[in-house]
């Protein structure tokens, strides 16, 4: 425990501190003024909002998944959407055993779109998940599991760059065709909805959101802190080693593979359960979740916001979808996507390093012009006294 403790505490610095501070005390303030300021107050937050921040939260706990293996290690997934669905859909199918008798169809067993299609009884990969805790399982044992499995092969094939990029583009695709089959007993295109409560508690009660989103904040500032923790230790510096040289750093003995299959592995559970958390604050999941624009719109988060920076990665996410959210409900909504793809491009081209990365670069460059002039300050000799005329 102390070693653990160790670990955690020497990998924060200043702004990592002032980052877990940030999403802590919002963490507290939101559900506060949400529950206790009275609705006629200027710092009341509406159950809506509470619901909105909830969202961006979990949008960043994906970023900061992505960050971890884009950012560190130089795999560029464009399939990150498949894991977050995944997860959510293991939360849909335990928020859907509670519904009982209080369905449509006031079936005590079966959810209301099996009744529907005549299915006569719950299918085997349903059992268990009438427990929270069965289901908290597979948030992170299913995708952590089709992570390993494609890592695996995908790893020791050396596939890597663009090409695995294009692979985890179809594997999220293929899972998204599936998803919509009605045979395949997850509600087909309409997918999992109409949930009644989560642990007893009506899931769309003021308290209940509140909760979820303080819950949120919480699993994000532990999202931070291991990922913090692994690429400030001697494990995350082979990381970045991969990253920048990954012939050179399998030619100096290290196992590649197993580093990379690790963290992809590890990511995917991130994204699983951001995916869990989604899903009861927006009251679906659907297979559009699969859709791999959904992937690539994650990358583009942690590149707005800064790759190798995990703050930047929440950063970029929140940024970007409250700009959707923005701009999607008026008159430019039809051209959200030119203005996301404007707003890559610009970044690509004028901060390449992101937000929070330029801001790092900035900085480290006053530093060292600081540090050169007061070397060259002590190094210079002083002035020979002028002799008197």
């Amino acid at each position: 425990m102390g070693a653990s403790s160790h670990i955690l505490i020497r990998s924060l610095d200043r702004s990592a501190a002032i980052f877990l501070i940030a999403v802590g005390s919002i963490a507290i303030a939101v559900p506060m003024l949400n529950l206790y300021a009275p609705p006629t107050s200027a710092i009341h937050v509406s159950t809506y909002l509470v619901a909105l921040f909830g969202k961006y939260a979990c949008y960043a706990i994906l970023a900061l998944s992505i960050d971890l293996i884009w950012g560190y290690c130089g795999i560029l997934s464009l399939g990150h959407g498949a894991f977050f669905a995944l997860g959510g859909y293991a939360m849909g199918m335990y928020l859907m055993r509670q519904i009982g008798t209080r369905g449509v169809y006031a079936d005590p067993i079966l959810p209301d779109f099996m009744v529907f299609l005549n299915w006569k009884e719950l299918p085997v990969y349903w059992y268990g998940f009438q427990h929270l805790s069965y289901a908290a399982l597979m948030v992170v044992l299913v995708p952590g599991m089709l992570a390993f499995i494609f890592g695996w092969f995908a790893f020791r094939s050396r596939v890597s760059g663009v090409y695995l990029s294009i692979i985890t583009q179809a594997l999220t695709y293929a899972l998204m065709l599936g998803f919509f089959r009605n045979n395949f007993g997850f509600g087909g295109n309409n997918g999992l909805t109409d949930f009644k409560d989560i642990l007893g508690f009506d899931v769309r009660s003021e308290a209940t959101r509140a909760a979820l989103f303080s819950i949120s904040g919480v699993t994000l500032m532990i999202g931070f802190l291991v990922c913090r923790a692994i690429v400030t230790s001697k494990f995350g510096k082979v990381l970045i080693a991969i990253r920048d040289a990954e012939a050179r750093t399998r030619f100096l003995g290290y196992r590649v593979e197993s580093y990379k299959l690790f963290v992809f592995t590890l990511s995917a559970g991130m994204a699983g359960i951001a995916g869990a958390l989604y899903v009861p604050q927006v009251g679906i999941i659907n297979p559009s979740e699969f859709a791999p624009g959904n992937s690539i719109e994650a990358v583009i988060w942690v590149a707005v916001g800064g790759r190798g920076t995990l703050a930047g990665a929440v950063l970029g996410a929140i940024i970007v979808n409250y700009a959707k959210t923005y701009f999607t409900s008026g008159v430019l909504a039809p051209y959200w996507l030119f203005m996301l793809g404007g707003l890559f491009i610009g970044v690509t081209l004028l901060l390449p390093r992101g937000i929070v990365g330029s801001l790092h670069h900035w900085t480290a460059l006053r530093r060292d012009r600081a540090s050169a002039a007061a070397e060259e300050g002590v190094a210079a000799p002083p002035p020979e006294p002028q002799p008197a005329e």
